[in-house]
């Protein structure tokens, strides 16, 4: 006949420490939970940014969607402010983009005027140059500059 054996009783010491120690693996599971939870669920700008480096095409056209905003604001602010500003502090009348050289060519025994629209030109470079630098600064400030590729 086999004897049964019987487990030693726990004394309210053990007993005391593995309740605490059920108790700080329980808190520890609800803490892991809520750790995992915040970092899948990125709201705000956040999620904005870890969208954009996990999508590629959708990525790219919500950036030139975005870029081509930028550029209509830029073009308004340089038409109301910054070009008749210059128009005023450059000689002549008119704004920057009215700006122009001209030179009288004589071709044949006429005299024909050739005119350089650099205004325009000025114009359209320094649109340009504010754009490109809105954009480095967004997207170096939104960190986006090396995107995730999709595994």
């Amino acid at each position: 006949m086999a004897k049964a054996t019987t487990k030693p009783k726990d004394s309210p010491k053990t007993r005391a420490a593995k309740s605490a120690a059920a108790k700080a693996a329980a808190t520890a599971r609800k803490t892991a939970k809520k750790t995992v939870a915040k970092t899948t669920r990125r709201t705000g700008l956040y999620g904005f940014t870890d969208f954009i480096r996990e999508q590629g095409v959708v990525g790219i056209a919500i950036g030139l969607v975005f870029a081509a905003q930028i550029k209509v604001v830029v073009d308004q602010f340089l038409a109301s402010f910054v070009n008749p500003i210059l128009g005023i502090v450059l000689p002549g009348t008119g704004d920057l983009s009215k700006k122009t050289v001209t030179f009288m060519i004589d071709k044949n025994g006429t005299k024909e005027q050739l005119v350089f629209a650099w205004g325009q030109f000025a114009y359209v470079l320094l649109s340009f140059i504010i754009v490109a630098v809105i954009i480095f600064y967004v997207f170096k400030s939104l960190k986006l500059e090396r995107l995730k590729k999709p595994a």
